[in-house]
């Protein structure tokens, strides 16, 4: 839920009393450091960025985006919090192109101008990290993708 990182480091620490290994990963949005323990890695959802053919398949996704029906606002939501918590790059996409849209359409409630900030904050982080560009270049280029399609 904090998007893409760097893991600079691992190191050891006592916390609570307990001694474990951590990654100490720096987020680029935001400039957060965050502690991740080895031991959680596989149930946390850490991986590696994502590669330049699945960037592409990303974007042609969010161009070729077709509305699902309305649903109401908490079925939305809940539906949308399952995608970004999956960690799929296509799904947290799925939320981002989907919220920009009904943003453009119809307006958002503050719950889901919050999430659509932390779904492109998150899909932002891993795009940029993936293709090498700095995130003001990822957002334009994902705001020109939905401001041509609306």
């Amino acid at each position: 839920m904090h998007g893409a990182g760097i893991i600079e480091s691992i190191e050891e620490r006592e916390i609570l009393g307990e001694r474990k290994q951590y990654y100490v990963m720096r987020m680029p949005i935001g400039d957060l450091k965050v502690m991740v323990p080895l031991q959680s890695i596989n149930c946390i959802g850490l991986r590696e960025v994502v590669d330049e053919s699945t960037v592409d398949k990303v974007l042609d996704r969010m161009k070729n985006f077709e509305e699902e029906e309305t649903t109401s606002w908490n079925r939305r939501f809940r539906a949308n919090m399952d995608k970004m918590k999956s960690g799929d790059i296509y799904e947290v996409a799925e939320v981002v192109r989907s919220l920009m849209f009904r943003d453009e359409e119809k307006g958002l409630s503050t719950g889901e101008k919050k999430m659509l900030d932390n779904a492109r904050q998150i899909l932002i982080s891993e795009l940029a990290l993936a293709r090498d560009l700095q995130a003001e270049q990822v957002f334009e280029l994902i705001d020109e993708i939905i401001s041509s399609h609306t």
